[in-house]
C-alpha cells in the first residue's frame, strides 16, 4: 500500500489529504518504527567503538557540492540575518574537525540539503548518518560493512514479522547479515565488466561515471550487495585522497544495493599540502576552503567517512519504488 499522490504537472505530488490517509497506512506505522530504529541502533553502535556524537549546525559556509569538475548538484543558499550562508549538503568538514577532538571518531544523523530535483531516487531534503573515524579506506569499508549488518540484524531482531508481511520476505535483510564482508571490485573493474554498454558507463570530459543502469547491471550480474572502489579522481570530490601516483584514481568507495549507491566513502588527505594539490586540480578556489586547508595544514591526520542516505536505506528495507513515499512530511516536491 502506498500513499496517494498526484503526478501532474510532470512531477510528485502529494495529494492534499496525505498527512491523514497515512495514519491508516501500516507502511508508515512501520516506517516510523525503522525511523526511530537508524536513530537508537546507529547511536549504540558508534557507543560501543568510542566514536562520539557530535552537536552541528544546518547551516554551513564551507560546502563540499558543489566541489569540483564532476559535481552533479548544487548548493542551497539562504540569508540568515543578513548574512548569505548555506544549509549544509554534508558535515564531512566538521566531522574531520570533531576527529581532532574526539580521538576514536565523530558521527552524526540529521538533514542534508542538496540544490537538486526531487525524483524517484533523490530527495533535496535528506536525513544522512555520516561518521569519520581514523585510518584509510579499508578501515572505514570495514566499518561500513558492521554497520550495515547491525542496522539489518536489528530489523530482523525487532520487525521481522512486521517487514515481512508488508515486503513479502526479509531475505534481502538475512542475505546481509550473513556476509562476514561485503564483495569488492574497482571502478575499472566495473567498466571492463560492463564492456561496451553506453548506457552503462558515462564518459565525461577527463573522468567518467557509472549511471543507474550500470550500477543495476552490477548488482545483477556481480552481487546484490557490492563494493565499488577507486573511482577516476575527477568524479568525486577534491577531498577524497589520491589512489595513485598519477592522480587519476581516487582512494573513495560507493556501496551498492537495492536501487544503487546507498552508501559513499572516501579517505581523506593527510595535510595542507596534499588538500591544495587537490583543489587546484579540481579548479576549486583555495578561498572557499580557507580553515579546512588550515586545519590540515596545522593538525594533519589520517582520517576516513561515509555518508548513509537514511531514506534510500528505508527504501531497500521496506522494498518501495519512489524515496519521495518514505517521508512522513515531504519537505519538497519536484
Amino acid at each position: 500500500m502506498t500513499a496517494t499522490h498526484d503526478f501532474t504537472h510532470g512531477g510528485w505530488r502529494p495529494s492534499k489529504d496525505r498527512f491523514l490517509e497515512i495514519l491508516d497506512n501500516p507502511l508508515y506505522r512501520t516506517l516510523v518504527d525503522l525511523q526511530d530504529l537508524v536513530t537508537t541502533s546507529t547511536a549504540a553502535f558508534w557507543s560501543a567503538r568510542g566514536v562520539k556524537s557530535v552537536h552541528l549546525p544546518i547551516t554551513t559556509g564551507s560546502i563540499s557540492s558543489p566541489m569540483g569538475l564532476g559535481s552533479d548538484s548544487l548548493p542551497v543558499a539562504v540569508d540568515l540575518f543578513g548574512e548569505r550562508t548555506f544549509l549544509a549538503d554534508s558535515m564531512q568538514f566538521m566531522l574531520e574537525y570533531g576527529c581532532r577532538l574526539s580521538p576514536n571518531g565523530a558521527w552524526y544523523l540529521m538533514p542534508s540539503f542538496r540544490g537538486e530535483d526531487c525524483d524517484e531516487s533523490h530527495l533535496n531534503q535528506f536525513f544522512h548518518s555520516e561518521a569519520e573515524v581514523p585510518g584509510g579506506l579499508d578501515d572505514v569499508i570495514t566499518v561500513v560493512d558492521a554497520y550495515m549488518r547491525r542496522l539489518a540484524k536489528d530489523v530482523l531482531e525487532r520487525h521481522n514479522d512486521t517487514v515481512g508481511e508488508l515486503v513479502g520476505s526479509t531475505d534481502h535483510l538475512n542475505e546481509m547479515v550473513k556476509l562476514d564482508a561485503f564483495p569488492r571490485i574497482t571502478f575499472d573493474e566495473a567498466v571492463a565488466h560492463l564492456g561496451s554498454d553506453p548506457a552503462a558507463v558515462r564518459n565525461h570530459a577527463g573522468w567518467r561515471t557509472l549511471t543507474r543502469h550500470g550500477e543495476q547491471r552490477l548488482l545483477a550480474e556481480v552481487s546484490p550487495i557490492l563494493w565499488v572502489t577507486h573511482y577516476d579522481h575527477l568524479s568525486v570530490p577534491f577531498y577524497q585522497a589520491y589512489g595513485d601516483d598519477e592522480g587519476r584514481t581516487a582512494l573513495n568507495g560507493d556501496l551498492l544495493f537495492g536501487l544503487g549507491e546507498i552508501v559513499g566513502c572516501g579517505e581523506r588527505h593527510v595535510d595542507g599540502a596534499q588538500t591544495r594539490a587537490a583543489l587546484n586540480h579540481h579548479q576549486v578556489p583555495e578561498a572557499d576552503y580557507e580553515w579546512y586547508v588550515r586545519m590540515k595544514q596545522e593538525r594533519p591526520m589520517h582520517t576516513s567517512g561515509f555518508g548513509l542516505g537514511v531514506e534510500r536505506w528505508l527504501m531497500w528495507v521496506l522494498q518501495q519504488q519512489d524515496i519521495r513515499e518514505l517521508q512522513l512530511a515531504p519537505a519538497s516536491t519536484a
